[in-house]
């Protein structure tokens, strides 16, 4: 019987390789971006095609590589960062298992310009598919050009089940945005088809996450500080009043690299516990300095994951730096202007008790009364009353139903529920939750026949997204307009509102707006009925009555009488129960 154990070629090894280390075209990017950061430069050019399935070129002015190092960083674990064992627990850099630029090569059509800048002229490399196709000497600036096109052209299975481009472009900002708010002191800048997506100067720290993240965050950043024999800590965090349900921004960055750690994002909520709503998240930005050697950054391919040596004791330390941010605010003063501080003076003279006077000849007792009721025709009152009702405007969105006379009684309580009674039984009725299903039920129906009631508005609203946030907008635009919005593209990832939909005059049109981005962003552009049933959900949600305010009976019937016209009456579109049912039976059973 022949051998079976084989020895696997290097370009199935790199293939193997590759399904580990590059995943999507937002892999491609982060591995470009953090060498061309190892190497040293200060200024780094993203430029994407199709969503990284065309064209993913990555440009540095870093210190470039000589033609035996640029033909060499295409094998497999080939590496500059480490010589012995003893190097993988002391590493600073961002990439050092030399598999990136092999399992690229192994998927795509890789072409590098490289130059040294002691060198007069420059090397370029052409591979396909782990393929040498060309190497020679050419004129090239100082740094490195990385081109990678046609990503898995050679496994047509992989490109097949990528993403829509507006979710592939979100991973690659995502990518991005990670790398580019460790390293302030580097100018990055992001093209996609030919339009810029992001232009990050040189700046600080604080800076920077406002021009990653918006204008909007500035206002809410606390600095963060602390410095122990374990750890060094410093970044910003979001002030209480910024939490929210959804979408807050949370990172965490250790010796300058993006990780996830939930141990330690606990450290953070149990800081923020006392000060935030329960179930809100707050905003964080938590950059960490430890001894490499208490660090293990090998347990994941990407290097997400990091495993600490002494978790228990940095988590004290994270929740003890969030406290002290939180309680003491900065203030910050312009010191060209002075601040006057009152100037305590004794006073001389003192100041006299107050004096009480006294009525001596004043007797309560002395006058008796006798109360008298008083002669009210009571039957008069209520008919009277009864015609002069009025009844109060319906609330925004709610659509009147005819009169229906299965529930004409119906009782409020709390400002929450409605009690009526049906054939069944006694009926009890989630106000809130009868009202979004039926408001989800009508932007459904507007949205899926194309048929939009805009409210246009007098004074035009302002508003501006994130590049991570625009990305989601070509896949939802149609969906916005049919549902009533009307939006001007004013460039620069700003809109202008000029319309919304009708019912929502008295919310806030751009924070409705910025809400059901957010859950755009969330649920991904792949699967149009998703994310359109996710658009109508958050808009009901925004516009349904609130609790605590009773409705007229008027109001209360005809939501009823709506809420049971729909096809799906008793739960929420995302599973919430409206309707509880008392049957006679148990009525019966409870008075026995």
């Amino acid at each position: 019987m022949s051998d079976v154990i084989h020895l696997l070629s290097d370009s199935i090894a790199n293939q193997i390789a590759a399904g580990e280390v590059i995943q999507r075209p937002a892999s491609v990017v982060k591995e470009l971006v953090e060498n061309a950061v190892d190497a040293g430069a200060d200024q780094i050019q993203v430029v994407i095609k199709d969503a990284g399935r065309s064209l993913i070129q990555v440009i540095d002015n870093g210190k470039g590589m000589s033609e035996t190092d640029a033909r060499m960083s295409f094998e497999r674990h080939a590496t500059s960062k480490i010589n012995t064992a003893h190097d993988l627990f002391a590493l600073r850099t961002m990439g050092f298992r030399g598999e990136a630029l092999a399992s690229i090569a192994a998927v795509a059509q890789v072409d590098l310009k490289t130059r040294r800048p002691e060198d007069e002229t420059g090397t370029r490399i052409q591979i396909s598919g782990s393929q040498l196709d060309k190497q020679e000497s050419v004129a090239a600036n100082p740094g490195s050009s990385f081109s990678v096109k046609n990503l898995f052209f050679n496994i047509p299975v992989r490109r097949k089940f990528l993403k829509s481009p507006e979710t592939e472009l979100k991973n690659i900002l995502t990518e991005f945005e990670r790398v580019a708010l460790v390293y302030p002191e580097i100018a990055f800048t992001l093209r996609h088809n030919d339009a810029e997506l992001m232009n990050l100067p040189v700046s600080g720290l604080k800076q920077r996450i406002i021009n990653v993240m918006g204008k909007k965050i500035a206002q809410s950043l606390l600095p963060l500080h602390i410095q122990t024999s374990l750890i060094n800590i410093s970044g910003f965090i979001g002030s209480p009043d910024s939490s929210k349900k959804k979408g807050a921004l949370q990172y965490f960055f250790v010796n300058g690299r993006y990780m996830r750690h939930a141990y330690f994002h606990r450290a953070v909520m149990l800081a923020f516990e006392p000060f935030i709503p329960a179930g809100e998240q707050p905003n964080y930005f938590i950059y960490m300095e430890v001894d490499p050697s208490g660090i293990d950054v090998n347990i994941h391919p990407t290097k997400t994951e990091i495993k600490f040596e002494n978790e228990q004791s940095l988590f004290q330390v994270i929740a003890s730096a969030v406290k002290e941010a939180i309680a003491v605010p900065a203030l910050e003063f312009d010191r060209k202007e002075a601040i006057d501080f009152p100037v305590y003076t004794e006073r001389k003279t003192s100041a006299e008790p107050p004096q009480i006077q006294m009525r001596s000849d004043y007797n309560p007792f002395r006058d008796t009364h006798t109360y008298e009721r008083p002669n009210t025709d009571w039957e008069q009152l209520y008919e009277s009353r009864r015609s002069d009702r009025r009844i109060p405007e319906e609330p925004p969105g709610l659509i009147p139903s005819a009169h229906n006379d299965d529930f004409t009684q119906v009782l409020q309580y709390k400002g929450q529920y409605l009690i009526t009674t049906l054939k069944s039984g006694l009926t009890l009725i989630d106000r809130r939750r009868a009202h979004i299903r039926i408001l989800f039920d009508d932007y459904l129906r507007r949205m899926t026949q194309r048929q939009g009631a805009s409210q246009k508005l007098i004074f035009p609203e302002i508003i501006s997204f994130t590049p991570k946030e625009a990305t989601v907008l070509p896949c939802i635009m149609d969906d916005l307009a049919f549902m009533g919005f009307d939006l001007a593209d004013l460039g620069g990832n700003s809109y202008s509102i000029n319309g919304i939909p009708a019912g929502l005059e008295n919310l806030n049109a751009a924070e409705v707006l910025q809400e059901m981005v957010e859950k755009a962003l969330e649920t991904g552009c792949e699967i149009k009925e998703e994310i359109t049933e996710a658009l109508a959900l958050a808009l009901a949600k925004k516009a349904a009555i609130p609790n605590g305010k009773n409705l007229s009976e008027e109001e209360a019937v005809a939501l009823i009488a709506k809420l049971f016209s729909s096809p799906a009456p008793n739960y929420t579109p995302d599973g919430k129960l409206i309707v509880s049912l008392l049957p006679e039976e148990e009525l019966s059973k409870r008075f026995k």
